[in-house]
């Protein structure tokens, strides 16, 4: 799955600048694929439980079976960052295109409009709107104002070493704390002279240098990553 020349930019009233990678159709049609099998089991369960009570147990399987065809995405989508079970194994979700979640009435329309998109067999007509379509958007995309990207996962990043937090001066600006927070969760991973060295570089941030450097750089860190007690 090429994701190369499937980047969407949109800038935010913020003036941030997100990167949009929208999915195409194979991702998409696996993505499906998981959820009419997950979907399908759900209905064979239901019919062999309600096959005991006759004719109420088949309306009332009717019934299950119409709520989970029409609500199974929708709740998933809306309820689970976007992501299907099917979704969330292919790594892709469903968002505005704008980049922010997708809301319930966006995720019912373009849901209900699967109809459409399905015409005339296995998603014939979704399927040239996608092909046709720079950010691969079936029929329900484009009536909802949906897209459906890759995910991008989170960079987990180690916490700072636990430290009596320490406000750090008010002046400190972002490039700098950025610096504090970057240098603590490295330093678990460095030598203590490597630790007293980096804190006497930085020492123009703290006022302090070598191993009294290094407890105050934690400090600020801590208070920074959101502690405000000793840990």
């Amino acid at each position: 799955m090429n994701r190369l020349d499937t980047a969407r930019s949109y800038e935010t009233p913020e003036g941030i600048l997100l990167e949009l990678k929208t999915a195409g159709p194979v991702a998409r049609a696996c993505a499906w694929a998981i959820d009419a099998l997950i979907r399908s089991g759900l209905y064979i369960a239901i019919a062999l439980t309600l096959a005991w009570f006759g004719g109420l147990g088949f309306g009332v399987m009717l019934i299950f079976f119409f709520l989970i065809e029409w609500f199974y995405p929708v709740i998933f989508e809306v309820r689970n960052g976007g992501m299907t079970p099917g979704k969330k194994m292919m790594g892709v979700q469903v968002v505005h295109d704008d980049g922010t979640p997708v809301s319930w009435p966006s995720s019912i329309v373009r849901n209900l409009v699967r109809a459409a998109d399905f015409l005339p067999l296995l998603y014939g007509f979704g399927l040239v709107a996608m092909l046709v379509n720079k950010d691969f958007k079936r029929l329900g995309d484009l009536a909802a104002g949906t897209l459906v990207i890759y995910r991008e996962k989170g960079v987990q990043r180690d916490p700072p070493p636990p430290a009596t937090p320490v406000q750090p001066p008010a002046d400190l600006g972002v490039d700098d704390q950025e610096t504090l927070l970057d240098f603590a969760e490295r330093s678990s991973h460095l030598s203590r002279e490597r630790n007293e060295e980096l804190a006497t570089i930085l020492s123009d941030l703290t006022g302090a240098r070598g191993e009294v450097g290094v407890a105050r750089l934690h400090g600020y860190a801590n208070w920074l990553a959101g502690r405000r007690s000793e840990a």
